[in-house]
């Protein structure tokens, strides 16, 4: 088949690339900057440039439209989220002839901001961390929390408050979600589903922190509780197509209505990818695999460290010790131009790691003010009723 990705920018997007791009399917990907991460691989064979999400959410929409239909694509599949958009406007989709795998709008609303999520658990009793909804400085009475705007892509819009000198300067009138801080290692949870029954699922430890929290390197773990938990909520919302969360001890503190980085499940045995396009059932993972991303190690050496702590990283990788002694690359091999770039950039100036971490987001990232504009379009009030969408701009 042919499918075009709805972002090129992200990792997840190229993980999915090599993926699907080794099934035999011919992959494209829609990106507003010229220079992205699956430009840089050969398993894409042609990137197409569209309008950020961020800045208008339809008119990305018509763009994608446009590319998919003028290079026949047969599956416009959500990598980032631009989920959003096509959960909210899927008969457009549909209408062009194109398949997808979106959930429902309705469902997707109950997930998609911070202030929803945490409702939507509560309703179910899922465990989470003692959290609250507040308007005001004068409602947070426990320091230290975490300050959760209701939309932030990784980690924008959350802070860490440790006093009330720390919520200077933050707009609570909306309503924003406080929560405690959980001991414990971050474990990433991946699934999929097919209206409402669970197929595919996987999890694993984030060994290593990378740059901007990311994972450089990961494990696999069996976790039957967490399992039980995830399919709950998916049935309860009905739903459709991937959905990830961040669980510390057990207990959520972070919902993705979309796909996250696919290549530690599918290196445990999970096809999640596979099981998005097929809908059907895949085996369960095995525990203890380990998978790093090189990017993303050599990026974070230089965000907590320097010039050494590269060059410390990068010779671990080329001799494969420490961390990488029994662990494979999900991304991009030593070699490649994306790993080589950032190391020479942060060998010269340990700064630029910025510029590598930020760049990907900012493409893909929904804004506040793309959410709203999109709820409004389909006649929605934030907070308020979440039903299925009426009415999408054509």
């Amino acid at each position: 088949m042919r499918i075009l990705l709805s972002d090129g920018a992200g990792l997840t997007a190229r993980q999915c690339a090599t993926l699907l791009s080794q099934a035999g399917h011919q992959v494209e990907a829609l990106s507003p900057e010229p220079v992205c991460l699956c430009r840089m691989t050969r398993k894409v064979r042609r990137v197409h440039r569209v309008p950020p999400l961020g800045e208008d959410p339809f008119a990305w929409l018509d763009a994608a439209l446009s590319v998919a239909s003028a290079r026949g694509a047969d599956v416009l599949l959500p990598v980032q989220e631009q989920v959003t958009v096509m959960s909210a406007c899927q008969d457009r989709i549909e209408a062009a002839g194109i398949a997808t795998v979106v959930p429902d709008f309705g469902a997707l609303a109950r997930v998609q901001d911070k202030v929803s999520a945490y409702q939507t658990l509560a309703g179910l009793g899922l465990p989470q961390p003692s959290s609250a909804v507040v308007t005001s400085p004068a409602e947070v009475t426990r320091f230290p929390v975490f300050v959760k705007m209701p939309i932030g892509t990784a980690s924008a819009g959350v802070r860490y408050v440790s006093g009330y000198q720390d919520l200077e300067g933050l707009d609570l009138s909306g309503g924003v979600l406080v929560q405690e801080p959980v001991n414990g290692p971050l474990v990433m949870v991946q699934s999929v589903f097919a209206h409402g029954s669970l197929i595919a699922f996987h999890a694993c430890e984030r060994v290593r922190e990378g740059a901007r929290g990311g994972a450089s390197h990961k494990r696999g773990v069996a976790l039957a509780a967490v399992r039980e938990h995830v399919a709950a909520l998916g049935a309860a919302l009905g739903w459709h197509g991937a959905l990830s969360a961040d669980v510390i001890d057990g207990r959520f503190i972070d919902i993705n209505p979309r796909l996250v980085e696919p290549v530690n499940a599918y290196r445990s045995g999970v096809d999640l990818v596979g099981a998005m396009l097929a809908g059907s059932s895949s085996p369960a993972s095995q525990p203890g695999v380990r998978t790093h991303q090189l990017l993303l190690a050599v990026l974070g050496a230089a965000q907590h460290g320097g010039r050494r702590d590269v060059l410390r990283e990068l010779g671990k990788a080329l001799l494969r010790t420490g961390d990488y002694r029994y662990s494979t690359e999900e991304l991009t091999p030593f070699w490649s131009l994306p790993v080589l770039a950032a190391s020479a950039a942060t060998l010269m100036n340990p700064s630029a790691w910025r510029y590598f971490a930020s760049g990907a987001t900012t493409a893909y990232s929904l804004t506040p003010e793309a959410w709203r504009q999109l709820s409004s379009a389909i006649g929605r009030e934030l907070p308020g009723e979440r039903g299925r969408v009426t009415a999408c701009p054509n």
